[in-house]
């Protein structure tokens, strides 16, 4: 009888190891963004903090193809980018944009496990179809958005979660640019609702000194911002990085080009069913 007794004390406390490291198989699961130039943002994430090993040539366009090495056994999981943050509960992890972490109530800074340390490379942009960045209405709200006042808030609002990366904040004006003429006119931006249409709120006060509206239309998703811009129904957008532009232009042959650099959202790896690394430093 005691001997039946240990036995299935050892067996519990062994399927209850098994469990608490992931899969019944021993595997952790992360969830990743699927579109390509996050993706591979993610897994050079998860290489920086040594859990996997990319092949060499991987680069900014890597993909689960390209892992070389998986010590812990990961599975990842491919979502859309702004649904990542919906399947955080069912995975072990997920490596989240910023500005969907912040959207889903998550503060980058204090509840990532890991965060990337130097993300300039993928600053986000003002973006507009080529030909349109130098009219006065797009350097107009370029400068609204490179100015002093969109910096402080950023600054104030995500307290290291978003940084600007303007590196002259001006007072929101631009001095080639005929604000007279421009009176009185509508600037349309398509962006994402967290952090991109809050600071688009400060660059809407300062245009409005000028009496010009900025209307602000909020999307959920990588594609439209860019089909709107493209089609010229909306005069610009405020939501990627200057890669995902690039491998959105090469693959739906738009031409959409930068118009001025403003913030860097550092990606961050968040626990879901676990709660800290010690999963993935075993």
């Amino acid at each position: 009888m005691k001997k039946r007794l240990v036995w299935f004390f050892i067996t519990v406390l062994g399927l209850a190891a098994l469990t608490g490291c992931g899969g019944k198989d021993g595997s952790l699961t992360i969830a990743v963004p699927n579109d390509p130039t996050n993706e591979a943002r993610a897994l050079l994430l998860l290489q920086e903090n040594g859990y996997i090993t990319l092949k060499a040539d991987a680069g900014v366009t890597a993909t689960i193809q390209d892992i070389e090495e998986n010590p812990h056994n990961i599975k990842f999981q491919e979502v859309e980018a702004a649904q990542v943050p919906n399947v955080l509960k069912d995975v072990d992890y997920a490596v989240i944009n910023s500005n969907y972490a912040i959207a889903a109530g998550l503060n980058p800074v204090e509840d990532s496990l890991a965060i990337e340390g130097s993300a300039s490379s993928y600053a986000n942009i003002l973006a507009v179809k080529e030909g349109n960045e130098n009219t006065d209405a797009i350097k107009a709200l370029a400068a609204a958005l490179e100015s002093q006042q969109a910096a402080d808030y950023i600054a104030e609002t995500y307290g290291g979660a978003v940084v600007s990366v303007v590196e002259n904040p001006g007072d929101g004006y631009d001095a080639e640019v005929d604000y007279e003429a421009l009176s009185g006119t509508t600037i349309t931006v398509a962006a994402s609702p967290a952090p991109h249409a809050e600071i688009l709120e400060i660059a809407k006060e300062i245009l409005a000194e000028k009496n010009i509206t900025l209307e602000i239309k909020e999307f959920t998703d990588y594609v439209q911002p860019n089909n709107v811009v493209e089609s010229g129904e909306v005069d610009a957008n405020y939501f990627q990085h200057i890669p995902y532009l690039e491998d959105f232009n090469a693959e739906n042959g738009t031409h959409i080009v930068a118009a001025a650099v403003i913030h860097v959202e550092p990606m961050g790896l968040y626990g879901g069913k676990q709660s800290t690394l010690d999963a993935l430093t075993q």
